[in-house]
Formats: structure tokens, C-alpha cells, sequence
């Protein structure tokens, strides 16, 4: 086993802990995300840009909160904080559910909460792996790691659908807050197990300080650094990208599909495909294309063929087209994208691995959302030209693989300088 999956030493538990904790997280989240796409759609396909909208500004709201308590409390105490405030949440949508199950203004408010909620614990998810594996084990693991993000990712819309009937939409959200709470307990498990082996340097950087700093200095450290501003803008393509093939997606399904229970069994039966492509990836590529060809691979793959896809949907804007182009784009991002933008952030300091990644991660990203959710919208209103933001998005992709390359190298410039041994004075 641990030559079938490139471990080595002690990493078992290190790869079992971090699997459980992706797929607990994914587990939650993927079941309940099609319950906010077909809230999304109900709300109206014209109004999509407004929840993106919403979901910014609720961002930018929840990033200062955030950067406090990742000042104040212990580096290896932020994940539990946040899970079990988020985990509280739950709760209260779960309540809410049960009791107004067909308010609009609950609908809306849970659509925005859950698109902070994704980003933001997954993040803070691969921070703590960033955290705790050394760069060369990350490149090894991470592939494996995010397999069990792809798992959870295809056990959580099966159990939704699944579920939806019996229980509701209260009862998916009451145990999606359960399944937080087992990820929680892995992420504990994670941090035990670098404490039995610490890294070299661990001394100078312990994790059981606080980072300190202001709350936001994860912005003000992007600003300071073309290699983060590099990273920000590979975010920004990447949800540009998403968003566009996210508003044809909710207007392919709205229109072939009219039954909202359908809308959802639609939705779930993509990210089945989706999860069930990239685990596969995962569990034996990612690693291996990361060792041996580097992050730039792992980083340019999905933007070339996702350019073809915009091409082709250019041409022939079918439902067919359109599911395979979007199981492409989603299941090469969870299964070489997401983990090579992770090995980015492992040639950064400590304050910038929490602070400055959460800021792109979050900020940076839900504003790519708003910003190209409103010009799609501005282009889908040219009825002369259907097919044009099919071409843009095609421009796009284009950007955003010569954005990966550079991304790589600079990547392997970092790793290099920061394991460089000083040089020394021959005795002779």
C-alpha cells in the first residue's frame, strides 16, 4: 500500500488523518450543494449575479472576523474555532429549514452562507496541510489527500438525494453540521501526529503560538508580493472561468429541466460524475505528475482544456456539450488544479499560509465571482451574439494557463532558494 500510493516512513497516519478530514468536509458540503443550486434557480436565473453579489459583500464581512481570530488564538486552534462556529450555523439553517421551509429570504440567506462557508473551511482545510506537511511530503501526499475531497464529494450528493425525500431539507443540513464535526476530530488527529515527529524547524515557527498581526494583514501581504498577486490573479481566472460555465449551467438545467426535485437529482448525478472522475486522478496521477513534472503541469492542464471546451460550446451550446465540458473543468480542478494552487503555499511563511491564502481564497475569489458574474449577465443581454461569452471565456482560459506556467517556475525558484544550504569555507 504504501508503494501503491508513494508513502513513506510515518505518513500513514498523516495521509488517513488528512483523507478524513477532506472527506468529512466534502461529505457535508457536497450534499447540501444541491440544495443551493436549486435555491439559486428558483430564485431566478436573471438574479444569479445579485446572490454573487451577496456573496462578496458577506465575504468581505467574514474575512476581517476571521483575520482576528487568526491573530489571537493558538495557529493550531483556528480550524476547530471555525468549524464549530460554522457547525452552529448549521444548526440555526437546520431550525430555520424546519420551521419556514419555503421562505425566499431563507433560501437566499442560505445560498450566500453556504458560498462563504465552502470556500472558507476548505481553505482553512488545506492551510492546516500546508501547515504541517514539509513541501517535499506535500507533493507526494496532496494528490492522495484531495482524493478524499473527491470521495466525500461522491458519497455527499448521493446521500442527498437520497435523503432529501425522508428528511429534508432541514435534516441534510442537521447532519451536514455531524459530518463538520468528524472533520474537526481529523484535523486534531492531523496535528497530533506532527507533534509526535516535528519538523526540523519547527522550534523556530511552534504552532502553538498565535500568528499575530492585524486582522488585515492578509490583504496588505498580497499587495507586498508579485508572487501572491500572481497567485490572486491565477483565483480571479479560475472563478471567472467557473462562473461563466456556472451561469450556462443554471440556464441549461432551468431550461431542459423544469421539476425543481429534478433540478436536483441533475445537479447531484454531475457532481457524482465529477467526484467519481477526479478520485481516480487522485489516488494515482496527481502525486506522480507533481513529483516528476512539476506544479506547472499540475497548474496548465485544466486551462488548456477547458479553452477547447469554451470552443466547442461556442459552436454547439447543447446540454451534452455542456455536461461533459463542465465534468472536465470540475473534476480536472479538484484533481490537479486545487492541489498544485496548495503547492504554491508551501513556499510562503507561516502568516501568509493562513492570512494572505484566505484572503484569495476567499475575498479574492467570491470578487472574480461578482465582477464575471455581471459581464456574463451584460453579454447574455446581446441576443445577436449567443455564443460570445463562449469565445470570451475561451480568452480566458488562454490568460490563465500562461498565469499557471509562470506560477510553477516561480514555485520552483521559492523551493530552491528556501532549502538551499549556506555555503561554507573549505578547512583546506
Amino acid at each position: 500500500m504504501a508503494r501503491l500510493f508513494n508513502l513513506r516512513d510515518d505518513e500513514a497516519p498523516a495521509a488517513i488523518a488528512g483523507f478524513a478530514l477532506f472527506f468529512l468536509l466534502f461529505a457535508g458540503y457536497f450534499m447540501l450543494r444541491p440544495v443551493r443550486e436549486t435555491m439559486g434557480v428558483a430564485g431566478g436565473v436573471d438574479n444569479l449575479q445579485w446572490l454573487f453579489t451577496g456573496t462578496f459583500v458577506a465575504t468581505l464581512v467574514a474575512l476581517p472576523l476571521f483575520g482576528w481570530l487568526a491573530s489571537k488564538v493558538r495557529r493550531r486552534r483556528i480550524l476547530p474555532w471555525t468549524y464549530a462556529f460554522f457547525a452552529l450555523n448549521l444548526l440555526l439553517f437546520a431550525a430555520a429549514f424546519a420551521v419556514e421551509p419555503d421562505s425566499a429570504w431563507i433560501a437566499r440567506a442560505f445560498y450566500i452562507w453556504l458560498s462563504v462557508f465552502n470556500l472558507l473551511t476548505i481553505s482553512l482545510a488545506w492551510s492546516v496541510l500546508a501547515d504541517v506537511l514539509a513541501a517535499e511530503q506535500a507533493k507526494r501526499l496532496f494528490g492522495l489527500v484531495a482524493s478524499g475531497a473527491s470521495a466525500g464529494g461522491l458519497v455527499g450528493p448521493l446521500l442527498g438525494a437520497l435523503l432529501v425525500g425522508p428528511i429534508g431539507h432541514a435534516g441534510l443540513v442537521l447532519l451536514s453540521a455531524l459530518l463538520l464535526c468528524g472533520s474537526l476530530g481529523a484535523a486534531i488527529a492531523l496535528q497530533a501526529w506532527r507533534d509526535r515527529a516535528p519538523l526540523p524547524d519547527e522550534a523556530e515557527r511552534p504552532r502553538v503560538k498565535p500568528l499575530g498581526g492585524n486582522p488585515f494583514a492578509g490583504a496588505t501581504a498580497v499587495l507586498r508580493s508579485p508572487y501572491l498577486l500572481g497567485t490572486a490573479l491565477f483565483v480571479i481566472l479560475l472563478a471567472s472561468v467557473s462562473t461563466f460555465l456556472y451561469f450556462e449551467q443554471a440556464r441549461i438545467v432551468a431550461e431542459t429541466f423544469t421539476d425543481r426535485t429534478r433540478q436536483t437529482q441533475v445537479f447531484g448525478l454531475l457532481d457524482t460524475l465529477v467526484q467519481a472522475l477526479a478520485i481516480l486522478t487522485q489516488l494515482f496521477l496527481t502525486g506522480r505528475i507533481a513529483t516528476r513534472l512539476g506544479v506547472s503541469a499540475l497548474l496548465v492542464a485544466v486551462p488548456v482544456v477547458v479553452t477547447a471546451g469554451f470552443l466547442w460550446l461556442a459552436l454547439a451550446p447543447t446540454f451534452a456539450a455542456f455536461a461533459i465540458v463542465m465534468v472536465a473543468r470540475r473534476a480536472g480542478e479538484y484533481a490537479l488544479v486545487r492541489p498544485g494552487r496548495e503547492l504554491l503555499y508551501t513556499a510562503v511563511d507561516d502568516e501568509q499560509k493562513y492570512k494572505a491564502k484566505n484572503f484569495i481564497d476567499t475575498a479574492v475569489y467570491r470578487g472574480g465571482d461578482a465582477i464575471s458574474g455581471w459581464l456574463k449577465r451584460a453579454l447574455d443581454t446581446i441576443g445577436e451574439h449567443p455564443s460570445l461569452a463562449m469565445f470570451i471565456g475561451a480568452l480566458l482560459c488562454a490568460v490563465w494557463a500562461v498565469t499557471g506556467i509562470a506560477l510553477g517556475r516561480a514555485q520552483n525558484r521559492r523551493e530552491a532558494t528556501r532549502h538551499r544550504l549556506p555555503a561554507t569555507k573549505s578547512p583546506l
